[in-house]
């Protein structure tokens, strides 16, 4: 019987069997647990050794939609709170100076690398939840998120990158990927999920400049924080918000759009806005390291 295909992973019936007795037989677990021992049992962890516990997570709950399995009940239910951040930044970053002046007035930029712990990562958080409109609930999984200065010292913008997108026929056509490759080779590949200029910063040329010092140093930052390269960046532009200028002036690169579905679309009725695809390659080999077969 062939294995079903999730979330990249081929599962046989061998596997189900064993996830399904990893729950009957530990009934006060909670479903974190789970996720960590399962994901320590198949050795699922990421190039630097840390333990992919969400990836499980996320894998065990796609299974239990398909009616595989069935999980413990949740803990508590999900919370859908904003970064938490003191009184005092939440007041203090209310009514910013407008900084309305020429890009090289205002250089050297400074980009900060900011994670959970960092002394700005609040305040990276909190620019983004409040003005992306998107929003922002926290990130999970491999990223890098910045915080963009001037000279001055004065913040200007917020950039995220973090997980590829699963699967778009343009992009995947694009680099020449079949399912398994890109299953193989989709951590090399990372979407630059948030991208926000401050409201109150009018200074012409800044995103694209800023989108190119982040291509510069992001793949060695990368390699640096989870041991493994990446080798290709992609954005998704909404199509009827945005043109994709700085984009585009930065020399990304428009390979097309997408269908205006989602993944959990199955009967072809849920629409969702359409979006440009962006992509910016990192090195010039960057066909060759993401279509490699590995030995």
């Amino acid at each position: 019987m062939a294995p079903y295909i999730i979330q990249g992973r081929p599962l046989h019936e061998a596997d189900l069997a064993e996830v399904r007795c990893l729950i009957a037989d530990h009934p006060a677990w909670s479903r974190r647990r789970i996720s960590e021992a399962l994901a320590e049992a198949w050795n699922w962890r990421t190039q630097t050794g840390q333990l992919k516990d969400m990836a499980a997570r996320s894998l065990l709950l796609k299974m239990e939609q398909r009616g595989m399995l069935i999980l413990p009940p949740r803990r508590r239910k999900a919370s859908r709170r904003l970064p938490i951040a003191t009184t005092a930044l939440g007041n203090e970053l209310c009514s910013p100076a407008v900084i309305a002046e020429a890009l090289a007035d205002i250089q050297p930029l400074r980009l900060e690398a900011v994670r959970p712990g960092h002394p700005d990562h609040a305040r990276f958080s909190l620019y983004l939840a409040r003005h992306h409109y998107l929003g922002f609930r926290g990130s999970v999984g491999e990223n890098m998120a910045y915080l963009a200065r001037d000279r001055h010292g004065r913040d200007l913008a917020c950039l995220l990158f973090g997980a590829a997108a699963w699967k778009t026929k343009p992009r995947d056509h694009w680099i020449g990927w079949d399912a398994a490759t890109r299953a193989r080779r989709l951590s090399l590949l990372a979407n630059n999920s948030r991208f926000l200029i401050l409201p109150w910063v009018h200074v012409p040329h800044l995103a694209s400049h800023l989108l190119g010092n982040s291509a510069r140093r992001l793949a060695a930052d990368w390699q640096a924080r989870y041991g493994h390269p990446v080798h290709l960046l992609e954005t998704f532009v909404e199509h009827q918000r945005f043109k994709g200028t700085c984009y585009r002036a930065a020399n990304w690169t428009c390979v097309g759009q997408t269908q205006g579905r989602t993944r959990q679309d199955r009967a072809g009725d849920i629409r969702v806005p359409v979006k440009d695809i962006y992509l910016y390659a990192l090195t010039p080999r960057f066909r060759e390291e993401l279509c490699h077969v590995d030995a």
